[in-house]
């Protein structure tokens, strides 16, 4: 996905570039292509700790000087309905997690005057239904982004977020198989169906990792990078528009698509 592709974007460039895995099997698919894989799990404080630690033992003296924040999982469903364990997975992962690695990494940062890359999304502008939790968190770390920007103001490091539109990445495999059956007989049962097939038509036009990879390396490399680079299929104008929409017009366009 995202981070894999950045990750060799990265050391294409001939950065010494870390990228994390939860498991031993994927680091041999890293190591291949020139990446230093480090074994985390954003939710686990002690596995962020000890990734700290081997990142900076194997620099060995040189400075650390970029973090992109891309960790991310969903879950699709009414909110009404979805099970209080899933909605906090969901928070815990891409919320969260930035947080608890942020932290433990800052102070390694601020030594090099790096740069932090928080990965978003549209769905971080215009929240879609069926994806509260994903939304929520999006949007969480949109906040999370600027304040964190404020409070480093003077340190000499900066704060970028990037907002990609519809990726082509192992995400979207999961939403395909995802237990749509639990919510049958629901009074959200067809308009979940419409948005599903909506949202995998989408598919399409998507965007590759690697597309998503170049304006990260933007967001790094840029003597003066924008706060925000967004990324869309279709191009930034649509999303944009949707945004300025009063909320209640954009309500109507939603309920038409949905068949309300």
């Amino acid at each position: 996905g995202i981070g894999e592709a950045t990750a060799r974007a990265l050391a294409r460039s001939g950065f010494l570039s870390f990228g994390t895995v939860r498991r031993p099997a994927d680091a041999a698919r890293l190591e291949a292509a020139g990446v230093v894989p480090v074994l985390m799990d954003v939710t686990d404080d002690a596995s962020v700790a000890r990734a700290r630690e081997e990142v900076e033992a194997r620099l060995a003296g040189r400075p650390f000087v970029a973090l992109v924040n891309n960790a991310g999982i969903t879950a699709v469903g009414p909110l009404e309905l979805l099970p209080l364990e899933e909605v906090r997975r969901v928070l815990e992962v891409n919320l969260l997690g930035a947080v608890a690695v942020t932290q433990r990494f800052l102070p390694l940062l601020r030594a090099a005057r790096g740069r932090i890359v928080n990965v978003s999304s549209v769905n971080g502008i215009v929240a879609p239904p069926f994806l509260a939790p994903y939304a929520a968190s999006k949007f969480g770390l949109e906040g999370l982004s600027d304040s964190l920007r404020r409070e480093l103001l003077g340190t000499g490091v900066d704060v970028v977020v990037v907002q990609p539109g519809t990726v082509r990445t192992p995400i979207w495999e999961k939403a395909e198989r995802a237990d749509y059956e639990r919510f049958r007989g629901t009074v959200y049962e067809r308009a979940l169906e419409r948005f599903a097939r909506f949202a995998l038509a989408g598919l399409r036009h998507a965007l590759e990792p690697d597309d998503v990879a170049r304006a990260i390396l933007r967001a790094l490399l840029a003597r003066r990078p924008p706060t925000r680079i967004l990324i869309t299929p279709g191009g930034r104008l649509r999303t944009r528009l949707l945004a300025s929409l009063p909320d209640r017009w954009l309500d109507r366009i939603i309920a038409r698509r949905l068949g309300w």
